[in-house]
């Protein structure tokens, strides 16, 4: 976003909310799992996480997704990142999307 520009908002029922400036983007490819925070005001990537970086020998199954989410959340802790939006990309909210968010959560991500 431009400097001075003003903070993305969003109307909830009736009352006007500021959107965060991350996201957390999920992409479940079929033998993979990629999640990563991005900064929308910059445009850059701040951590990533995928089943191939966790050195995981299947990458398409809820419990690679349990690991990249908690991997994800970690790393994001770490860079000093906490509140987010979670991007599911238009998946569905069931089975490897819930177990990424989920994992994410317990690691110290709020969405």
């Amino acid at each position: 976003m431009k400097s001075g520009a003003k903070t993305p908002r969003l109307l909830i029922g009736s009352e006007w909310r500021e959107l965060p400036r991350t996201k957390a983007v999920i992409n479940p490819y079929s033998g993979e799992e990629i999640a990563q925070v991005v900064d929308d005001a910059s445009g850059t990537t701040l951590v990533s996480a995928s089943s191939k970086s966790a050195k995981l020998k299947t990458g398409g199954n809820v419990a690679a997704a349990k690991e990249v989410g908690k991997l994800v959340g970690e790393r994001a802790k770490g860079k000093g990142v906490t509140k987010v939006v979670f991007d599911r990309g238009g998946y569905l909210y069931h089975g490897r999307i819930k177990a990424l968010a989920d994992a994410a959560r317990e690691a110290g991500l709020e969405f």
